[in-house]
């Protein structure tokens, strides 16, 4: 994270220019941090707008270095983690929660949010600079944090923010050379596509290393059959990156575009994450060229643990939400002439909500912290995983229980938060760190 100082210093005055940082009131939190947003506008396009224009000349692919390797049982962000995380914390406060709840009712993310989200650079941050990108090395932490930080405004909006930045993260990790010129181009330009990884399916007890969707093998290429739920912008995508059970691979990633023969977008209403416009992705007969595969095997149960510990992220994020929200409202809200939180349940409530929050995140860290020193984490993403579903649903319901009346009706949050930490349990893909 050092080298993110320097860039920080290369970009800063462009970016003082810029109006939109006292619209958004972050010129304060840039001057004191080397905040690194990319001043790209967003709008929606179609694929049969948009042509992915190749890179010439890349021989080989291109890949971040891994972050400096610290001491695995200091968890604590570096200085420019903790100012990123901050930078992104502001962002989706000032500007995701207040039309969080229309979104959540509109289910769909407001275009001019999406095309705020694309000025934090979270993409950008993931992508090498050789590439045309901002990236100088690769951090499952530094991800993980402002994650955590986008999902405090909520998590249906981050979602959306987040779900291209999946699939570019992807297409550097694992991607050919051939993949990355030809796609990665589109997601450092001023309008980077919508994108969407999809790996959940509409199944009871899904797994992913086992995905009832199939590719098999036809003459040079492949030819994919299955349904995909809760895909994330799925209505305006241009680009997935899809799980299938491969003949003769196992379960692998392969690059689809959207104006593909055979790929069609379902309605998926839900009950949770509303705002990230979810709907079913299904393939009937997709065809594709054999240098569609992007990961298997070993890449590919990375993909998966890599995808869980973002979704522990976006439920210890929305989990502070609550947790912030509830301690207010518990010292404000009198009853028998005194504040609720003196009656000793409710303080204990919110006590125990404060302890559980610091375990799931506690637990992610250090799965995080384990990735980027090159270390095993699968089993400490499973631990990190299960208590995060856990602790969260719980989360999410003790904030309704304490509000009482109130928790139950839209006046307050509590009840979408409530409603979008159940998905911790449940979402497979969508989102990586």
């Amino acid at each position: 994270m050092a080298t993110l100082t320097r860039l920080g210093l290369r970009t800063l005055g462009q970016l003082a220019a810029s109006p939109k940082l006292d619209q958004l009131r972050l010129r304060r939190p840039l001057e004191k941090a080397l905040y690194h947003g990319t001043k790209a506008g967003f709008k929606s396009a179609t694929a049969a707008s948009r042509a992915f224009k190749a890179i010439k000349g890349l021989s080989a692919p291109q890949r971040l270095g891994r972050a400096p390797a610290g001491d695995l049982f200091d968890l604590r962000p570096t200085d420019d983690q903790a100012m990123l995380q901050e930078a992104a914390r502001s962002f989706a406060l000032e500007r995701f929660r207040p039309d969080a709840t229309a979104a959540d009712a509109a289910c769909a993310a407001p275009d001019h949010l999406l095309a705020e989200g694309t000025e934090l650079g979270v993409t950008a941050l993931g992508i090498p600079e050789s590439l045309g990108g901002m990236g100088t090395e690769r951090s499952a932490m530094t991800n993980l944090l402002i994650t955590q930080a986008l999902a405090e405004g909520d998590m249906g909006l981050a979602f959306a923010t987040l779900a291209p930045s999946a699939v570019s993260t992807a297409l550097v990790l694992w991607g050919t050379a051939e993949q990355q010129a030809a796609y990665l181009p589109a997601f450092t330009g001023e309008t980077p596509p919508a994108a969407a990884l999809a790996v959940l399916e509409p199944a009871a007890l899904f797994d992913p290393f086992e995905p009832k969707a199939s590719a098999r093998r036809s003459g040079s290429g492949w030819v994919l059959e299955g349904l995909k739920s809760m895909v994330p912008l799925a209505g305006r995508a241009e680009l997935f990156v899809v799980a299938a059970q491969a003949e003769g691979l196992g379960p692998a990633l392969f690059i689809v575009e959207s104006s593909t023969a055979g790929l069609s977008v379902e309605s998926d209403p839900s009950m949770g994450l509303r705002a990230a416009g979810c709907a079913r992705l299904r393939l009937a007969g997709v065809q594709l060229p054999a240098g569609a595969v992007l990961a298997s095997g070993d890449d590919y149960a990375q993909c998966i643990h890599l995808s869980r510990l973002a979704w522990c992220a976006m439920g210890t994020g929305c989990a502070q939400a609550v947790l912030d929200y509830v301690t207010g409202y518990v010292n404000e809200r009198e009853a028998f002439g005194e504040p609720i939180s003196h009656r000793q349940s409710v303080a204990f409530a919110v006590a125990d909500t404060a302890i559980e929050l610091h375990g799931m995140r506690l637990l992610a860290w250090r799965a995080a912290s384990l990735a980027d020193a090159g270390q095993p984490y699968a089993q400490a993403t499973a631990l990190a995983r299960r208590l995060c579903a856990e602790h969260s649903a719980r989360i999410g319901s003790t904030g309704v229980q304490l509000l009482g009346g109130h928790g139950f009706v839209k006046d307050h949050p509590v009840e979408r938060w409530y409603r979008d930490l159940r998905a911790v349990g449940v979402m497979e893909g969508g989102l990586l760190v």
